[in-house]
């Protein structure tokens, strides 16, 4: 039985697009989750798994980002520094107040894989506090609602 063959992306063929997110007003895991999909690749018909195939992501207005619920007083982020009683913790209030850019990406880096490929999907997220961003010599394309 002949049938067509799969399509494998091939690293030297990828060509990675730049794309503009607002941030405002938009659910934080809602739109993590959008933005994960893109530095993945999945939002392409040229998808391969094991190829970096996924595009560019600008976040703007990252201190706008909306959480439902209780979440600001209730979830927490937390980290540890390897020491014993090195466990630092900070609602998601807190940290949205001090440095929304790291919410963000803490959030997003959930999502992706904890791989060599993973870490080369992330330093293709910029994530930045004001409406402005200094990547305008990439022409991006703005990103309005998504669809899938």
């Amino acid at each position: 039985m002949i049938g067509m063959r799969t399509f494998v992306a091939k690293r030297e063929e990828v060509e990675h697009k730049w794309y503009v997110v607002d941030a405002a007003d938009k659910h934080l895991g809602r739109l993590a989750v959008q933005i994960a999909r893109i530095l993945i690749g999945k939002h392409q018909a040229t998808y391969t798994p094991h190829v970096d195939t996924g595009d560019f992501v600008i976040v703007v207005n990252a201190e706008k980002v909306g959480l439902t619920g209780k979440k600001l007083e209730q979830s927490k982020l937390y980290r540890y520094s390897g020491y014993p009683g090195g466990l630092k913790s900070a609602t998601y209030g807190e940290v949205l107040a001090k440095r929304p850019v790291h919410l963000i990406e803490k959030v997003v880096w959930g999502m992706l894989p904890k791989t060599k490929l993973g870490r080369a999907m992330f330093k293709k997220l910029k994530v930045y506090q004001g409406a402005t961003h200094p990547h305008a010599a990439q022409k991006p394309v703005e990103v309005g609602e998504f669809k899938w």
